[in-house]
């Protein structure tokens, strides 16, 4: 379906300024500066595209206003053009609407209530004393276990699990594949066998919380695992049992979180990040990618640790320098320990 609007109301929805043409000149999309037409908006917040800037044919260019001078086009000026974009590309590709109903091929407990707008897809399982939310939807072939509940305008995209002790708020995404609820891993050793905890607690995820594809979120030992209002989380992020991530805290693919850790609010933790358990982050903390997190972090601020890349044959000189820092340190500390004896 395209959807079109004359750029003097598409600034008004991005909370822009239009100057440069009409406001009735319409629009149906948006694309990349070097692809954009004359019916598509773009956006400009990477300086290393400029050169794109200048070519662009594009109806118009959502950018801020220091940037104008290099813009052919209209311009949709604003302070924070990325957020445009992200307001722009929500209007042109709108959310396909709820259709309510129950796929034949579903299986739904007797007991369990659906609200009569909700959609439940092909092949689904819903079991006993489940809870579905107006215009919530479960997608095909997802799995929801005894007593789950799931709030307002949710969407289960497709073969998503939400085990037992699973409670979602009101319109969060929740992508395929992901599984909330798993039991933790909890292990006690008895003179070298692993014997199994039971884990007894549940997974809170409050609204408009966005959880990626091939996500798992562990179920809390004997308290909840608790998912803040408006987290969102990428692809194959692993949360372990009793973690508690703060509201609107946003992490990236592959991070691994361990039991019990406690991470604050706004805060942003890239790619590939390791969180040990039973530490805490404070709020507005920043980890850059591939960073292991050993400590609580008890102050704002941007945080890494790891080895950027190097050519290989740097690499294996650095790292055999390394090996001799602890002989260095103590060579240094004898003759430190010398010079103060003599003077």
């Amino acid at each position: 379906m395209t959807v079109s609007i004359d750029l003097g109301e598409l600034a008004k929805h991005i909370g822009a300024r239009l100057e440069g043409t009409t406001t009735q000149q319409h629009v149906s999309g948006i694309a990349s500066l070097d692809r954009a037409t004359s019916e598509q908006v773009s956006f400009f917040s990477n300086r290393a595209y400029r050169t794109e800037l200048q070519k662009t044919q594009a109806a118009a260019v959502i950018l801020k206003d220091d940037d104008r001078v290099d813009c052919p086009v209209a311009v949709l000026i604003m302070d924070n053009p990325y957020l445009g974009y992200a307001r722009a590309a929500a209007w042109f590709n709108p959310v396909p609407p709820v259709v309510a109903g129950i796929h034949p091929s579903a299986v739904v407990d007797e007991t369990a209530i659906i609200a009569a707008s909700a959609c439940v897809g092909a092949n689904a399982v819903i079991e006993a004393h489940v809870q579905v939310g107006e215009c919530s939807v479960v997608g095909p072939g997802s799995w929801l276990q005894t007593g789950v509940i799931v709030g307002q305008h949710c969407r289960l995209i497709a073969k998503v699990s939400l085990l037992t002790g699973t409670c979602l708020g009101n319109r969060v995404w929740v992508h395929p594949g992901a599984v909330l609820g798993a039991d933790g891993f909890g292990l006690a050793n008895d003179r070298g066998v692993w014997v199994k905890i039971p884990q007894l607690g549940g997974v809170r995820i409050g609204d408009d919380v966005e959880i990626g594809a091939n996500t798992t979120i562990d179920r809390g030992a004997l308290g909840d695992t608790v998912i803040e209002h408006g987290v969102k989380l990428d692809n194959q992020i692993q949360i372990a049992h009793n973690v508690h991530i703060g509201a609107h805290t946003a992490i990236a693919g592959c991070v691994g979180i361990a039991g019990s850790a406690h991470i604050g609010q706004h805060c942003m933790i890239a790619g590939g990040v390791g969180i040990v358990g039973h530490i805490e982050i404070v709020d507005h903390v920043h980890i850059t990618g591939g960073s292991v997190v050993l400590q609580s972090i008890t102050q704002p601020g941007v945080y890494s640790s790891g080895t950027p890349l190097q050519t290989n044959a740097t690499w294996h000189r650095n790292y055999h320098r390394f090996k001799q820092l602890d002989e260095l340190a103590k060579r240094l500390h004898v003759v430190e320990r010398k010079v103060a004896q003599t003077s």
